[in-house]
């Protein structure tokens, strides 16, 4: 096996990946047709083929440590219970990217990434890429989030990663925009502070002030009410961080059962 310390040196370089963040939701737009999914497919229908995908998803926290998953044959992962018998069915049966993994591990250098073969696809993953990519037929890997770090150390690691769009990968950041699943009102608009932080955040976006984003502390309140825990929040971080300047389109952009925002983009 090629050695960690010249595994990304030797990838070929490939025109630049889209990068992409998904405001992935409910698990069940994985087996449902609605708009959310539609949309899934309709863009999967619109983007390049890459060597491999990353996906950056909130259900895949550690601390302490960044992992990347490793395994040639990742396990879809049913990390959630009271859903339908049919949903627990789904399985994703990507091959993994054991090199591509081992190359993104030797190509940071400012923060520590370690090799994991326990993980496989959570549902903020496969749920996308089952609509997406319905073959199932490009390699995955994931990205752990360490919630040890702070939002900023968050988006300088994904800084980091920008060199793998130029080798075939194309990296998904998987989590919504507004998170808060204690305050769900299935049929109601959006609360007023869910859509205040979801219109600062595509604003900084559509003005490339990407370092904002590592900043939404300021909105105080606001944003603990947008995310009462940041795990939704930190995959938008990683497609902020390995964006260049490049068009942005939105879509999906609306909210679901009031205090979750869909909203999400592509970069290319």
């Amino acid at each position: 096996m090629t050695s960690l310390k010249t595994a990304f040196s030797e990838l070929k370089a490939t025109p630049r990946m889209p990068t992409l963040f998904v405001g992935h939701g409910n698990p069940m737009n994985a087996i449902e047709d609605n708009e959310y999914s539609r949309t899934w497919r309709t863009i999967g229908d619109s983007l390049p083929v890459p060597n491999a995908i990353l996906v950056v998803s909130a259900h895949w926290m550690t601390r302490g440590t960044t992992l990347v998953n490793v395994k040639s044959k990742p396990q879809t992962i049913h990390d959630f219970g009271g859903f339908p018998r049919k949903l627990f069915e789904q399985h994703y049966p990507a091959p993994g990217a054991p090199e591509m993994a081992h190359a993104t591990i030797d190509l940071v250098r400012n923060h520590h990434l370690e090799a994991d073969e326990e993980w496989g696809l959570d549902h903020g993953a496969w749920s996308v890429l089952i609509k997406m990519f319905p073959k199932a037929d490009i390699p995955v890997y994931q990205l752990s989030l360490d919630l040890s770090k702070s939002l900023n150390q968050h988006f300088e690691l994904a800084q980091e990663l920008r060199a793998l769009r130029e080798k075939g990968v194309m990296i998904i950041g998987s989590g919504n925009i507004v998170h808060n699943l204690s305050a769900l009102n299935p049929g109601a608009a959006p609360y007023d502070w869910a859509e205040t932080f979801d219109q600062h955040i595509a604003s900084r976006l559509e003005a490339r002030d990407f370092g904002a984003l590592s900043a939404v502390g300021a909105l105080g309140q606001i944003t603990r009410l947008a995310h009462p825990t940041a795990e939704h929040y930190l995959p938008l971080l990683y497609v902020a961080g390995v964006a260049h300047d490049e068009p942005l389109h939105f879509f999906n952009n609306s909210f679901d059962l009031g205090s979750i925002s869909m909203r999400s983009f592509i970069m290319a």
